[in-house]
C-alpha cells in the first residue's frame, strides 16, 4: 500500500471517530441540560405545593380559633338562658381556596319542615326567608373577621408556629416523592436579611451558598420587610443527574478504545511501510554488495577452463587466493545477517573479561592507521583515562571500535583529507568515555535519530556510493548495551560526526 493511501485512509478515520465522538459528546450534554431542566421543575413545583400546603394550614388554624370562639360564646350564652334552644339545618360550603366551612341555618323545626314540603303560606315562606339571610350576613360577618384576622395578625405569628420544622420537612418529602425525586436533601427557613430561623441537622450555609440552591417564598402575601423564604439544596444532585445518562458513558468508553486501536493501527501500518522500504534497501544493497564477490569468482571458473591458465602454478595460484577471498567476503556479509537476526531473537552469548580499554584502542588506531593514510588522512589517539579497566568481550568490543572507524572512512568528505581522533577519559569513578570524531559528511539530524536502527541507511548509502547493508551501527549499539554501556551519537551537516561510548568500570 502506497504511504498517500495510508495517510488518506487515516484521514478519513480520524474525521469520522471525530464526528463520532463531536455526536455523543454533544447528545450527552443535551441530555445533561435536560434532566437538570427536569430535575429544576420538579424541585420547583415541589416547593410551591409546600407554600401552598402551608397556607392552608394557617387558614385551617384560624377558621378553628373562630368556630371555637363562636362555640364558647353560645354555649355561655345557652347557660345564662338568653338564647333559646333551636334547632336547625346545617349546610356545607366550600370557599373559592378550597377551603371547606358550615354554614348553620336555625329555626323552628316544624317550620322548616314544611317549608321543605311546600305547605307553607306565602307569609310565612317570607319570615322564614328573612330569618334565613339574616343568619347568613351573621355568618358571612364571622367569615369576614376571620379573613380580617388571618390579614391582620397571620404574619405576626412566629415562623415555628406558622411553618413548623416537622410538618415542612414532611411536605417536602411527600411532594418530592410524587415528582420522582426520591433524594436526600437539606432545607432552612431564613428571613429576608438571609438570617437563618431554622435549618435541618445537616444544612451547611457554605454549601448551600455554592450549590444550585432553590428558594421558595412563604406566605407571600405576608408585607415585604416580614417575608419568609425556604432554601433547599441537594447534596447528591450531580451524583443523581450523571447517573440517570450513565447509560452512556459505556459507549463513549467504547468509542475512545477504538479510536486508539485505530491510532495504534495507523502507526503499526506506517512502521510496517517503514519496514518494507528499508527491507527493500537492504535487498538492493545486498544485491550489491553480493554481485562483485560473485562476479570475481565466476571469472575466475571461466579463467580455469583455459589450458594455459591451468599450465601456470602461478596463475593458479592467484585465481585460487581471488576465490579464496571473495568467498570469505560473501561468508563474512552472510555471517553478518545471521548474527543480527541472532540478537534480535535473543540475547548474545558473550565472553566478558578484564581489559585495558586504552591498550586495547590503542593497538586498534595502529592497526587501522594504514586503511586512514591510503586514502591520505590522518588519524590521532589522545588516552587520558587514568583508569581504563572495563569488563567486556574484547572481540565484540574491537569489532565496535572497528565498525566506527570503518564507517568514518566511508563517509568521509571528498573536498578535505579524512582526520580522526580517538580519546579516553575518565567521566568519574564509575564510568570511562571513548570518543570517536571525524571531519567526514555528518548526518542530518533527521536521520541522526535512525542511524542506530537495522538496515537503516542515510541517504548517500541507499545511493550506492557507499557499500553496506546498514548493520554495522545496530551491531555496535546492540553489542554496547550488552556489555551495560551507552552510545550516543552527535553530527553536524558538512562538519563531522562524533560517537561517544560510555562503558561501566571494572569492579576490582
Amino acid at each position: 500500500m502506497k504511504k498517500h493511501t495510508i495517510w488518506i485512509l487515516a484521514i478519513v478515520m480520524a474525521c469520522a471517530f471525530l464526528g463520532l465522538l463531536c455526536i455523543q459528546i454533544f447528545y450527552m450534554k443535551n441530555n445533561l441540560e435536560i434532566r437538570y431542566e427536569q430535575f429544576s421543575q420538579g424541585v420547583r413545583q415541589s416547593l410551591l405545593s409546600v407554600a401552598v400546603h402551608l397556607e392552608q394550614d394557617e387558614t385551617r388554624h384560624f377558621l378553628e380559633e373562630e368556630v371555637n370562639r363562636v362555640e364558647s360564646q353560645s354555649i355561655y350564652a345557652q347557660r345564662l338562658g338568653t338564647l333559646p334552644q333551636q334547632e336547625g339545618v346545617k349546610y356545607s360550603f366550600s370557599t373559592a381556596s378550597g377551603l371547606e366551612a358550615d354554614l348553620t341555618i336555625k329555626g323552628d323545626m316544624n317550620e322548616i319542615s314544611k317549608l321543605q314540603n311546600g305547605s307553607v303560606v306565602s307569609r310565612s315562606v317570607r319570615s322564614m326567608q328573612d330569618a334565613y339571610h339574616d343568619h347568613y350576613l351573621y355568618q358571612k360577618g364571622m367569615l369576614d373577621d376571620v379573613i380580617l384576622n388571618i390579614i391582620t395578625t397571620a404574619s405576626n405569628r412566629p415562623i415555628s408556629q406558622r411553618a413548623d420544622s416537622t410538618v415542612v420537612r414532611s411536605y417536602l418529602r411527600q411532594q418530592l416523592d410524587t415528582m420522582g425525586i426520591n433524594l436526600p436533601f437539606e432545607f432552612a427557613v431564613v428571613n429576608r436579611n438571609g438570617v437563618v430561623q431554622y435549618r435541618s441537622t445537616g444544612y451547611d450555609a457554605a454549601t448551600a451558598a455554592t450549590d444550585n440552591t432553590f428558594v421558595q417564598t412563604l406566605f407571600p402575601r405576608d408585607p415585604s420587610n416580614q417575608r419568609y423564604f425556604l432554601k433547599v439544596y441537594f447534596p447528591t444532585k450531580k451524583d443523581y443527574i450523571y447517573h440517570s445518562i450513565s447509560f452512556m458513558f459505556p459507549a463513549f468508553a467504547f468509542t475512545l478504545i477504538l479510536l486508539v486501536i485505530f491510532v495504534f493501527t495507523i502507526i503499526v501500518a506506517f512502521r510496517q511501510k517503514k519496514l518494507s522500504e528499508m527491507k527493500n534497501d537492504f535487498i538492493n544493497n545486498m544485491t550489491h554488495e553480493f554481485k562483485t564477490p560473485i562476479s570475481s569468482i565466476s571469472l575466475a571458473a571461466q579463467m580455469l577452463n583455459d589450458p594455459a591458465v591451468r599450465k601456470s602454478p602461478t596463475m593458479l595460484q592467484q585465481i585460487a587466493n581471488v576465490v579464496g577471498d571473495e568467498t570469505k567476503r560473501l561468508r563474512f556479509q552472510v555471517e553478518k545477517v545471521l548474527q543480527m537476526s541472532l540478537y534480535e531473537q535473543q540475547k548474545a552469548t558473550l565472553k566478558i573479561e578484564e581489559i585495558d580499554a586504552n591498550l586495547t584502542v590503542y593497538n586498534i588506531v595502529n592497526t587501522f592507521k594504514l586503511k586512514v593514510e591510503k586514502y591520505g588522512g590522518h588519524i590521532t589517539a589522545n588516552l587520558d583515562a587514568l583508569n581504563g579497566l572495563v569488563e567486556v568481550d574484547e572481540m565484540h568490543f574491537t569489532n565496535v571500535i572497528f565498525n566506527i572507524l570503518d564507517n568514518a572512512v566511508k563517509y568521509r568528505a571528498e573536498d578535505r583529507p579524512l582526520n580522526l581522533t580517538v580519546a579516553s577519559r575518565d567521566l568519574d569513578d564509575e564510568r570511562l568515555e571513548i570518543s570517536i570524531a571525524d571531519n567526514g559528511i555528518g548526518i542530518r539530524r533527521d536521520d541522526l535519530k535512525k542511524v542506530f536502527d537495522k538496515f537503516y541507511r542515510v541517504s548517500t548509502g541507499n545511493r550506492h556510493d557507499v557499500k553496506g547493508f546498514g548493520l554495522g551501527l545496530a551491531y555496535v549499539k546492540k553489542m554496547i548495551t550488552e556489555m551495560g554501556g551507552t552510545i550516543t551519537a552527535e553530527s553536524e551537516i558538512n562538519v563531522g560526526t562524533k560517537f561517544i561510548i560510555i562503558l561501566p568500570l571494572s569492579k576490582n
